[in-house]
């Protein structure tokens, strides 16, 4: 029995070319993300485990089913992170929370991009909310900012496998591409005003 189950793409699989091929995405999404999904149930079958939230495996468990909780949960948040054809930079209540923490939004893209790039390894590049204020950081390996008490607004996918058949070894060229042509400031807004007491 299934007890979590791989979420639908919230777009085509061609629908974020040329930034991101439909190889990619069918490769990251059916391979990478789906094994994560097929692994975890494998991990919990007959346990306790398999009547929890994905937020409650990440935040009680370690190992492999905290690793495969948190790609799980870092993989659905990285697809509705991004929106095919991008949207306006943020104004607003996220585009004055961004001027407040970064300078401009200019400034955010540059921290973003460049945290991103200097990473060590696999892991993930974020934004988030930390204690009410907007801050970019990257975590390792599946390792999630929820597990700091951090709220996550918006991430990008530093691991090989989200970028390497279109961008090869440049991952500074995928992370522009990303911010610039599909960064999804609707959901990020979305997030944002979720966080509570956040001034």
């Amino acid at each position: 029995m299934e007890h979590f189950k791989l979420a639908p793409l919230p777009y085509d699989e061609a629908a974020l070319e040329p930034q991101i091929g439909r190889e990619t995405v069918n490769l990251h999404y059916e391979k990478h993300h789906g094994g994560y999904v097929k692994k975890l149930n494998e991990l919990v079958e007959g346990k306790p485990e398999a009547k929890a939230t994905l937020e409650d495996l990440i935040r009680s468990s370690e190992g492999a089913i905290f690793d495969n909780a948190a790609q799980v949960w870092n993989h659905d948040f990285y697809w509705r992170s991004m929106q095919p054809g991008g949207c306006a930079e943020p104004n607003g209540a996220l585009g004055e929370a961004i001027a407040g923490s970064f300078g401009s939004f200019d400034d955010l893209r540059r921290e973003f991009v460049e945290a991103g790039t200097h990473h060590f390894g696999s892991g993930w590049v974020w934004l988030v909310s930390h204690r009410g204020r907007l801050r970019i950081t990257t975590t390792p390996d599946a390792d999630l900012p929820l597990r700091y008490g951090d709220t996550p607004i918006l991430c990008a996918d530093l691991w090989e496998h989200a970028y390497y058949l279109d961008y090869h070894n440049e991952r500074e060229r995928y992370l522009e591409a990303f911010f610039d042509h599909l960064a999804n400031w609707d959901f990020a807004l979305a997030n944002w005003n979720k966080v509570p007491a956040r001034r």
